[in-house]
């Protein structure tokens, strides 16, 4: 039979409370046990007295015939100097699950983003900054009194550009004052034509009533003596017949 001192858990729900047992391994952990050879309250703090108590003579008997201490009673030994517990070396115990890193993540990814969230306005207002500024320098560049440099180039370039008079005549630029001067001309000559219309309507009936007015002018009175005059020829030509 393989026995092992080991701890049986007693007390109430989240208020745990052990007992150092004798058991046979085979037994359940809060099963039957042999002997009981000590008490541990882990609820008390670690430099009380009352928080691991052994039997110092029951343990070394057990230990004497075989017995196997559990990794946490062998710490307790280990303290009280009954046995000797060598250091074990477990580099993963302090790695993080499968789930904790996939929160870690997670995490990191979310921190990553509202860094960058917040750095965005700021990158905003440094180039809006920029921006005022070039817009600023170029005004007032702009608006600054020329220099003596800046009126010689401007001689300079002045001297080298032809003016009208040297270009020639086919070469010379178009501008709007000759349509402004066509459509002067243009106005002036339907104006003439205009005036030329209205003087033909204004002559025409004074020639029709020149025309017309010698057989208005003749009065009835002297219609009627012509057709007498006429009648009395005609009478004086039968009678010679």
């Amino acid at each position: 039979m393989a026995v092992a001192i080991r701890l049986s858990r007693g007390g109430s729900k989240k208020r745990p409370y052990y007992r150092i047992v004798v058991a046979d391994g085979r037994n359940a952990r809060d099963g039957r046990f042999i002997e009981k050879v000590g008490t541990y309250n882990p609820l008390l703090a670690k430099d009380s007295p009352d928080r691991v108590k052994l039997d110092t003579d029951r343990i070394s008997h057990w230990l004497s015939v075989g017995a196997q201490p559990s990794d946490r009673v062998l710490r307790f030994l280990d303290a009280a100097g009954l046995r000797e517990r060598t250091a074990r070396n477990n580099p993963k115990k302090a790695e993080p699950g499968e789930k904790a890193k996939e929160r870690a993540e997670a995490r990191a990814t979310k921190d990553a983003e509202a860094a960058e969230a917040a750095a965005a306005p700021q990158e905003d207002a440094s180039l809006q900054a920029e921006a005022e500024a070039v817009v600023a320098a170029e005004v007032e560049a702009a608006t600054a009194e020329p220099t003596a440099e800046a009126e010689r180039v401007v001689d300079e370039v002045a001297e080298q550009t032809p003016s009208h008079e040297e270009v020639p005549a086919g070469e010379a630029p178009v501008d709007e004052a000759p349509a402004e001067a066509a459509s002067a001309e243009e106005i002036s000559s339907d104006e003439a034509a205009v005036a030329d219309n209205q003087g033909e309507s204004t002559a025409e009936p004074a020639e029709g009533v020149d025309d017309v007015a010698p057989a208005s002018s003749e009065s009835p009175q002297s219609a009627e003596a012509s057709g007498g005059d006429e009648q009395s020829e005609e009478a004086a030509e039968g009678e010679k017949a």
